[in-house]
């Protein structure tokens, strides 16, 4: 995690490559509903149906993330998947294919709301690509409930960098160190997502995936809300350059982080 917040304006066309969106697949979508509800105050509305029942997370209005019903056919996890923006998703798909990632779903149009795909890179984490029409994506940013950042937990990042650059023309910025394998990708001159290689510590029940980091108000009672709630903490909170951290589950197994914001 490089930076606390990862998203441009409400209403702003995303720079490609920014990440705008974060949505989760799951099985029990109403118990999944109050789950998040309950622990980020979140609000549900429907949303569009093409892969079938699927809602908008709101926070005062805002439209926040999407949760939706793992249809049967899909091959998709259980797992909180970030979108990053595209203006052309056909090309972007056309582009991830030849780079040696696989295109899972679509590209399809979502109703009126925009243009999608969901796919795979390399290594086999999954991500979506998204052109917003009426529906630009995550509209609120930088307070409790909101995506604060999006990590991607892999092997090795040199080749998985070089795909994400070539797709999306990110610019790369690796961190200098011995002991550390991590490179931040810059969108638009914004930091907007990282690149962590764990070698052999990455989960090999899991393999490379992305992590969304959510912000809370108290990290600590969020915990104590997670596990009343029926998830699991599974790295405790501990402190880092930005902010308190924790990574848990929730009921259905879908893992994210949460951050506590310093200032």
């Amino acid at each position: 995690m490089t930076e606390a917040r990862g998203s441009a304006g409400p209403h702003a066309r995303r720079a490609p490559g920014t990440p705008c969106w974060v949505s989760l697949m799951v099985h029990g979508l109403a118990a999944t509903e109050r789950f998040y509800g309950t622990l980020f105050g979140w609000e549900f509305r429907p949303g569009p149906q093409q892969l079938g029942p699927y809602v908008r997370a709101l926070l005062d209005g805002h439209d926040v993330a999407g949760i939706g019903h793992l249809p049967p056919d899909r091959r998709l996890p259980v797992a909180w998947t970030p979108y990053f923006a595209s203006r052309d998703v056909d090309a972007t798909a056309d582009q991830v294919r030849l780079c040696g990632g696989t295109v899972a779903v679509g590209p399809l149009d979502a109703a009126e709301a925009g243009r999608m795909a969901i796919a795979a890179d390399p290594s086999g984490a999954v991500f979506g690509i998204w052109l917003g029409a009426a529906h630009l994506g995550t509209s609120i940013s930088g307070v409790p409930g909101t995506p604060a950042w999006n990590e991607l937990l892999t092997f090795e990042t040199t080749a998985v960098a070089k795909f994400y650059e070539t797709v999306f023309g990110y610019e790369e910025e690796p961190e200098i160190s011995a002991d550390s394998d991590h490179v931040t990708l810059r969108a638009g001159g914004r930091p907007v997502a990282g690149l962590s290689g764990l070698g052999h510590a990455l989960p090999g029940d899991r393999g490379a995936h992305w992590l969304t980091y959510f912000q809370v108000a108290d990290t600590a009672e969020t915990l104590l809300q997670v596990t009343e709630l029926g998830g699991r903490i599974l790295d405790p909170a501990h402190d880092s350059p930005h902010g308190r951290v924790a990574t848990v589950a929730d009921p259905e197994g879908a893992v994210f982080s949460v951050v506590e914001d310093p200032s």
